[in-house]
């Protein structure tokens, strides 16, 4: 066992009614084979975008900006930092600093997406406002300081890979823990205004869906982390967001349809000190039940934790919130709720890290 590293993986079952949350360019929502069987899935681009949507609206001021307008964000910071200088040439020494790092541009914008924390794109304009013309200096810029998101999900610069931000996450593709067959809504919508005499609908359509009892998993190499940000105590911050994200978190696909906004019926974190562990393998045989997935898939869930200790060392710590009577392991600690769940994780961290 390594001391120095800290893992933090995040299990959930979450059920979903009839949903069309992540869907595929046809637009039937997205499905996987695993153990023989179709399941239903979303996934893990959908989810941490998600994610993403729920850290601004708790934490705006520490995240990044994903955009092929970096440029233009960038040149608002600068005119933001000196109110003297024009728009434009706001705009040509914004793209002067992307160009002078190696990352190009075409009509003021960057050619791919292209993650920009919030503090780099302060200390950028800075940079630019004084003339900095040195490559490495302004590249180190663009190393230093990453937001919570881009530390958490990384960054990939084709242009420089020096410029990459290794993901200190990994998030997985839900799936059901059950077989599941897809359905079609059948829909039609009245004109409010048609004529008395005729009867038909002013459209008619369909809608696939499916409805499931979803297992996520996610992890966070916490001392990764505490390295980006280059402090324990906001990596223990962002660590919680993760943590709160991951449980209120949902895609947004066909809501205004479906009204799908659940919570998890069940969150468990692992802390472990060796690897992470995704327990998916507890449903590659598909749960089958006639009253309802959701309690076998958390006796599954629980059931894997102990298989896996043949292979791998036991969690340094247990903790899970469950919203129903369930057989309680011994080795684990159930918490009253989330917020108690993340008090204990941060203390825990603390102790450890």
């Amino acid at each position: 066992m390594n001391e120095n590293r800290f893992y933090l993986d995040i299990h959930a079952i979450q059920t979903l009614p009839p949903s069309n949350v992540n869907r595929d360019d046809t637009g039937s929502p997205k499905t996987a084979i695993y153990g023989g069987v179709r399941r239903a899935r979303v996934s893990s681009q959908s989810w941490k975008r998600a994610m993403r949507q729920y850290f601004l609206n708790e934490s705006a001021d520490s995240l990044g900006v994903r955009s092929l307008d970096v440029v233009r964000y960038l040149a608002e910071r600068i005119m933001a930092a000196d109110s003297s200088v024009a728009e434009d040439k706001a705009v040509q020494m914004s793209e002067k600093i992307f160009n002078d790092a190696g990352i190009k541009t075409k009509d003021h914008k960057a050619k791919a997406l292209f993650f920009l924390g919030k503090k780099q794109a302060d200390l950028l304009a800075e940079a630019a406002l004084r003339g900095e013309s040195d490559k490495q200096k302004i590249k180190q810029i663009f190393c230093d300081n990453p937001a919570i998101d881009i530390a958490l999900f990384g960054r990939m610069v084709a242009d420089d890979p020096s410029l990459n931000e290794d993901a200190s996450a990994q998030v997985a593709h839900a799936i059901s823990t059950h077989e599941v067959r897809t359905e079609f809504d059948y829909y039609t919508a009245v004109d409010d205004l048609a004529p008395e005499d005729n009867a038909g609908a002013g459209m008619i359509g369909t809608i696939e869906f499916n409805s499931s009892t979803l297992y996520r998993y996610a992890n966070v190499a916490v001392h990764e982390l505490v390295r980006q940000l280059g402090s324990k105590s906001a990596a223990i911050d962002a660590a919680k967001l993760f943590i709160q994200a991951f449980a209120d978190s949902m895609p947004t696909g066909k809501s205004n349809t479906f009204a799908n906004e659940t919570l998890p019926q069940m969150l468990m974190i692992n802390i472990r000190q060796d690897r992470p562990v995704n327990l998916v393998t507890a449903y590659e045989k598909p749960v089958r039940s006639n009253s309802g997935n959701v309690e076998e898939s958390i006796r599954r869930l629980f059931d894997e934790v102990a298989k896996t200790e043949k292979f791998v060392q036991a969690p340094l710590k247990t903790l899970y919130v469950v919203d129903r009577d369930v057989v309680k392991p011994e080795w684990a600690v159930e918490e009253s709720g989330i917020t108690a769940l993340l008090n204990d994780f941060a203390q825990i961290a603390e102790d450890v890290l």
